[in-house]
């Protein structure tokens, strides 16, 4: 299922809140309202949040009133501003709006020619996402065994690409060479991505998904029944994984029960300039943590924690499933696992 997609001057997307009781597709018409989208969580999932600030900047470039070539160049710097504050982690946001603007300061031509280059560069992105998902599953794939359980935590499928998915590309990519495979969905507290998302593309799929709760994760492990472990990622840095929170508990559960940890993410998610701790992890809002839908479960005045994502150090991954192939890290010096 195509999540984003331009239609002359409008942005149209999923609204990813509303599922999996209501499929709400709506039009964007400016930036601002694509950096909205993106903070709210109407769209997520680091590529796909990449390719909407691409889409983001089209929309400037496509109905700028700008006079001259600089005028739009500032626009866009402008634009370009609003759509890195709305958030901090994923490093797809980045990549892609700094891959647009030095396609935009390498035109040298007319108003009308800039303006199309960024839209078309934009186009060009959501359609190598699908494509760069699609070899990573294959990739993927040879990984996975007929007959496998793998346990996925957050949504990283179609809801969180342009289409296809990451993790989930990867069972997708599996199932299409024949082979048996079940999931095992976390819930993916707080935000519940997994439950409201991950449950919801599968089953549209008939892909065999169980949903468990986040606490459960030992339990099924220990009851040896789960294979293996996908994860995506939103960063991937020169000695961790920056992914969903609770991404970590389940790397560390997978060690000691002797189960393979893969992550699969686009090589735009690699940042080797910067170390985990070189990176900010963003904090949402504490209703997330002390309410359930409308619902306040927590007393009023608690302090809360909330950070979005947290940090999985390389030693505990087996590989990373990129679209150029299958990547060991280098700082895979676990000690052996448990029998």
């Amino acid at each position: 299922m195509r999540t984003i997609e331009w239609k002359d001057g409008i942005v149209v997307i999923i609204d990813q809140t509303k599922l999996p009781k209501e499929t709400d597709w709506i039009k964007i018409e400016n930036y601002r309202e694509m950096a909205s989208a993106i903070k709210d969580m109407k769209l997520r999932g680091a590529p796909l949040i990449g390719v909407a600030a691409a889409y983001g900047l089209a929309l400037t470039a496509y109905h700028s009133i700008a006079k001259s070539r600089e005028d739009l160049i500032k626009a866009l710097e402008e634009s370009a501003e609003v759509l890195r504050n709305t958030r901090p982690t994923a490093v797809n946001l980045f990549w892609a709006i700094d891959r647009v603007m030095k396609k935009a300061k390498q035109v040298d031509g007319t108003m009308n020619e800039l303006a199309q280059a960024v839209i078309s560069e934009a186009e060009a992105m959501a359609d190598e996402d699908v494509e760069s998902n699609k070899r990573m599953g294959k990739h993927g794939a040879t990984l996975i065994e007929d007959g496998d359980v793998i346990l996925t935590h957050c949504n990283a499928g179609s809801l969180a690409t342009v289409d296809y998915g990451t993790a989930l590309g990867v069972i997708r990519g599996a199932i299409e060479e024949g082979k048996k495979v079940k999931v095992i969905s976390c819930e993916t507290r707080p935000r519940m991505q997994g439950a409201k998302l991950t449950c919801y593309e599968l089953m549209r799929d008939s892909i065999p998904v169980t949903l468990i709760s986040d606490t459960m994760v030992g339990y099924v492990m220990s009851r040896g029944m789960v294979d293996k472990v996908v994860v995506g990622a939103d960063r991937i840095v020169r000695n961790s994984v920056l992914n969903k929170i609770g991404t970590y508990n389940i790397a560390i559960l997978a060690f000691e029960h002797g189960i393979p940890f893969y992550v699969a993410a686009p090589m735009s998610t690699m940042d080797q300039t910067l170390s985990s701790e070189d990176v900010v992890i963003e904090e949402r809002n504490p209703s997330e943590i002390t309410n359930i839908g409308c619902e306040r479960v927590a007393p009023e005045g608690i302090k809360v924690f909330n950070p979005a994502f947290d940090i999985t150090p390389l030693e505990y991954v087996d590989a990373i499933i990129t679209e150029d192939g299958i990547l060991v890290p280098e700082l895979n010096l676990k000690p052996k696992r448990k029998d």
